[in-house]
């Protein structure tokens, strides 16, 4: 008697602490990223620099799409570089923090999970007041928005692949290189490569090679959207020819959203599966 009241005592325990636990614990673990971040000067900075660069080139030009074209070479570069660093350092800096949450009732995917999503939406919410209400203002045309969108997309992206980075390596120094290189090889090396591809291989026909490796770079995948939205796809030749004739149709635009919803997703999964199994 006296064990089967200890194995209710327990199950009642039990009980107690599951109706304890606090509803959407993922979105509470976010809401405080969100509001721990925001207030970090790092990132206040990035959105006044986005916001002023963004003010300057639309003054500075008369014509919004030149002021979107000049702005499009900022995003591409530097917004990768930021969301992945910054990503890559608060998330070590967050080991502390979400070690305690371990210690609660608490499961590992809420854990993680939040953590994403207080970082993606911190580093969204720069973006979209650094470029996206300048955008709105001074072009609120379809290609505004779909500068903004991919701007969004690639924030995305590349904080899943900072996730990804840390959780590969517990060491910050090996992180913040494996977050660098991952930027190096997007934004820098890969168009480099495709390139040295084309020309070696220029004797064979390339059109649905070039296509598909487009596919493989989140960043390569942005510039053509945006490109293609400016008209400016004449300015890649042959190459812009092909671009526009598979992702200037409806079938291909879906195809590349996939893509990118693929490059947010697929690096987010690896890492929290990375996660699951880390030892804390």
């Amino acid at each position: 008697m006296k064990v089967a009241t200890v194995f209710k005592l327990g199950q009642s325990a039990t009980l107690r602490a599951e109706t304890k636990r606090p509803p959407m614990p993922m979105l509470k673990v976010a809401k405080y990223a969100v509001y721990d971040i925001l207030q970090n000067r790092f990132v206040l900075a990035y959105m006044l620099f986005l916001l002023v660069v963004s003010m300057s080139f639309f003054n500075l030009e008369n014509d919004p799409v030149k002021g979107m074209m000049s702005l499009l070479n900022i995003i591409l570069i530097v917004l990768p570089l930021v969301s992945i660093v910054f990503a890559t350092i608060h998330l070590y800096n967050s080991y502390e923090f979400m070690e305690l949450m371990l210690a609660q009732p608490l499961r590992r995917s809420d854990i993680f999970m939040g953590q994403y999503l207080g970082m993606a939406a911190s580093l969204c919410i720069a973006f979209g007041v650094g470029v996206g209400v300048p955008v709105l203002i001074y072009d609120g045309s379809g290609s505004g928005a779909i500068l903004v969108l991919c701007g969004l997309l690639l924030t995305l992206s590349f904080v899943s692949m900072a996730f990804l980075a840390t959780v590969l390596s517990r060491d910050k120094a090996r992180g913040i290189g494996i977050a660098l290189l991952l930027w190096f090889f997007c934004t820098i090396l890969y168009d480099g490569l495709v390139l040295m591809s084309m020309f070696a291989f220029s004797d064979y026909p390339l059109e649905k090679a070039v296509i598909g490796l487009a596919f493989l770079n989140p960043v390569d995948l942005a510039r053509i959207a945006m490109l293609l939205q400016l008209d400016a796809a004449a300015l890649m030749g042959y190459t812009g020819a092909l671009f526009q004739h598979f992702f200037g149709s409806v079938t291909g635009g879906g195809i590349s959203l996939l893509a990118m919803m693929a490059w947010i997703v697929l690096p987010l999964w690896w890492a929290a599966r990375i996660f699951q199994k880390k030892d804390i």
